[in-house]
């Protein structure tokens, strides 16, 4: 445990070592944007917006005192959404579909010798494949949280009228009513955390795969399992820290 963790570090550094020219990152990051950020939308979007229509009911179920205010069940979607589901939940789901992707392309990279051929040729492999992705993973992943909170309020609006769990004029009041301003950005921090900890620990293993294509698989799966791991474990950490 104690290698790979220093194996990872080292692969981290050599990231920096050898780079190419500003031209050729701005042009792969682009790419990576498109395959991370946009080929991602979809999943984010349905997930999002069935998890906030989910919660919204949910609470409203629970919360059935006359004592308490029916705005209450907008007031607690929208924390529920903002400290958790909004960041942690989405990155949980890009874990799968991004770091899987990532995991197993270095991966066939690395059984098919293009990685050997690349550093044949004087290229930092390292730098020329895994920075850029973790470039990208840092740029749309947090507009991805930021869509995801939105649609799954949004969810939750539609859910709760439609069941008549609370109208709409009680529902933008329990969104405004005792609002935490820093908790927009504190969603936003996490989101930049878990993107690189789901580019990186996903390049690291592809990057280092060995074999054939069942340890292509075998890659891709692991990365998936270090990423939610390393997250829930962020998630707690962030948590004592910032909150």
């Amino acid at each position: 445990m104690i290698e790979k963790f220093g194996q990872y570090f080292i692969l981290m550094g050599n990231l920096f070592v050898r780079r190419e020219r500003f031209k050729v990152y701005f042009r792969l990051t682009v790419d990576e944007c498109i395959h991370i950020g946009v080929d991602s939308l979809l999943i984010v979007a349905i997930v999002s917006s069935f998890i906030g229509a989910v919660t919204c009911i949910q609470t409203a179920a629970n919360l059935v005192s006359p004592l308490i205010p029916s705005y209450i069940i907008a007031s607690v979607t929208r924390e529920m959404t903002l400290l958790e589901l909004a960041p942690t939940f989405t990155c949980v789901v890009l874990a799968g579909k991004v770091g899987s992707n990532i995991a197993s392309q270095l991966g066939t990279m690395r059984i098919s010798e293009q990685i050997d051929a690349l550093e044949v040729m004087g290229i930092n492999s390292a730098s020329y494949l895994i920075l850029p992705k973790i470039l990208g993973s840092i740029i749309t992943i947090p507009m991805l949280v930021t869509i995801s909170a939105f649609l799954s309020l949004l969810g939750g609006f539609v859910a709760g009228i439609a069941t008549g769990a609370l109208t709409a004029k009680e529902y933008i009041q329990g969104i405004q009513s005792d609002f935490i301003a820093f908790n927009v950005p504190f969603a936003l921090i996490k989101a930049f955390v878990f993107a690189f900890l789901i580019s990186s620990i996903s390049a690291y293993q592809g990057y280092y795969t060995k074999g054939g294509a069942f340890q292509v698989g075998q890659s891709s799966t692991t990365a998936v399992v270090n990423s939610c791991i390393a997250l829930l474990v962020f998630d707690y950490l962030l948590a004592q820290l910032l909150l």
